[in-house]
């Protein structure tokens, strides 16, 4: 494996493992929080969230690895037959499909329906309970494939 190959593989793994270990925070305990309180707190919790998570550390490995995956998967299809290749090409395809496509096509489209509510309307405590289900479904997709691509970098390190 060449050098920034095997950097690159290593960064990427590292920011799967870390978006893997938020994805499945939300998933397992922050959403079931949120959903015990009243609908107006928990969607003025939740929109805080999603305006804030934006401009942390949070943005940088998500969009990173996003970009990462996209070099890797390419420098992988390119390599097909080396060992370890079918694995990074995996690994890459997984973060990139399963938790970046997923959360702008699924997630990011009811944060915004959930951002344009009055928390204390009528309308916010449909969007809510509409929201909980898809977004935390939505988010458990997110959680595997971010783990399994963790498991594909690896495996692609361990073969390459």
């Amino acid at each position: 494996m060449a050098k920034w190959i095997t950097g690159i593989t290593y960064a990427s793994a590292l920011g799967s493992g870390l978006i893997a270990g938020i994805f499945f925070a939300f998933s397992t305990f922050v959403m079931a929080a949120l959903s015990r309180l009243p609908a107006s707190q928990g969607i003025a919790a939740m929109q805080s969230i999603n305006s804030t998570i934006l401009q942390t550390l949070f943005s940088f490995v998500f969009m990173g690895t996003a970009i990462a995956s996209v070099v890797l998967g390419v420098a992988a299809f390119l390599r097909l037959g080396t060992p370890g290749a079918t694995y990074l090409l995996i690994g890459s395809l997984l973060y990139f499909v399963g938790a970046f496509l997923a959360t702008i096509v699924f997630n990011v489209p009811l944060n915004d329906a959930l951002a344009a509510v009055d928390p204390g309307s009528a309308e916010g405590a449909n969007v809510w309970q509409h929201y909980l289900s898809s977004w935390v479904a939505w988010n458990h997709v997110r959680t595997i494939a971010s783990l399994a691509s963790l498991a594909a970098f690896i495996l692609a390190l361990r073969r390459w």
